[in-house]
């Protein structure tokens, strides 16, 4: 099971760590993800580049077989947010460690041989950062996010870390057999959670995405233990650290499982995406 970083030890020169140093002062970054980054630039790895596994229409019909493995995942991104095979719960991937949140919130790490059925996935290098001094609820955050984003027509990442007061999450269970979306949120697991210190992994999808992604805004939240997290419904917060990664580079992953192919994807799944995603069903 491979799931933390890799470490590196170096030495630099004086100058390159005075820049470093520099390069921290200036963007808030920490110094390991400045060199990683500088590596990744080096190396040519894909920056500003989404990897999709499956369309939120598939999710919506009930294509909850998993498709690729998180190992697979890691190969494309370090940053992102989905679910397991059979809808077992939440995924949030932060620094290339790749979690699983249940019901109550409860999240550990999971192995690389775990299977996946939708996921967006990025390498997360912030293009801009920004600090939100107060959000009384997730749409006043969600308001001053928007303020930031330079176009309704990319897709964005949004990685936002800081000390929440409150928090009202939610993590799917895992679907019984033949259930569609809409029908397995109904006995999701919602919960509350106060004075958490963590990270909301997010992503802004734009309109036309429809049938691909999940439109608007979707944040996942881990705690910074590792071991508790969730979907975001809402959240009371001050001093939330921003950054904010541009997509202009979109690839999706079809699968060729057999109940991806056999699915009506058709419809117009706006309505039940909207009630899936982005509001709490009635308890």
């Amino acid at each position: 099971m491979s799931i933390n970083p890799h470490q590196l030890e170096c030495r630099v020169s004086g100058t390159l760590w005075e820049a470093l140093k520099e390069e921290h002062s200036r963007t808030g970054d920490s110094v390991a993800h400045i060199v990683e980054r500088a590596l990744a630039n080096e190396l040519d790895l894909k920056h500003h580049s989404l990897f999709q596994v499956s369309t939120s229409s598939a999710l919506v019909e009930g294509v909850f077989d998993g498709c690729t493995s998180v190992h697979d995942l890691k190969r494309h991104g370090d940053f992102g947010l989905g679910t397991f095979e059979g809808l077992d719960g939440e995924m949030v991937m932060l620094d290339g460690v790749c979690y699983q949140v249940r019901a109550g919130g409860t999240a550990h790490q999971v192995a690389d041989s775990a299977f996946v059925p939708f996921a967006t996935i990025t390498r997360f290098f912030a293009d801009h950062h920004f600090l939100v001094d107060e959000a009384g609820s997730f749409d006043e955050l969600l308001c001053q996010i928007d303020a930031q984003r330079p176009s309704n027509n990319l897709f964005v990442a949004f990685r936002v870390e800081g000390s929440f007061d409150n928090l009202s999450l939610r993590a799917a269970r895992k679907a019984e057999s033949g259930e569609k979306l809409v029908d397995a949120i109904e006995h999701q697991s919602q919960f509350q959670a106060e004075h958490e210190k963590g990270t909301l992994v997010g992503f802004w999808a734009p309109p036309y995405a429809t049938s691909i992604g999940v439109p608007g805004y979707h944040f996942h939240f881990i705690n910074a233990a590792g071991d508790f997290g969730g979907h975001v419904f809402d959240l009371n917060a001050k001093g939330l650290q921003v950054g904010m990664h541009i997509e202009t580079d979109i690839h999706l992953a079809i699968p060729e499982t057999q109940q991806f192919l056999a699915a009506n994807l058709t419809a117009d799944h706006r309505a039940a995406l909207e009630r899936a995603e982005k509001k709490s069903p009635k308890k």
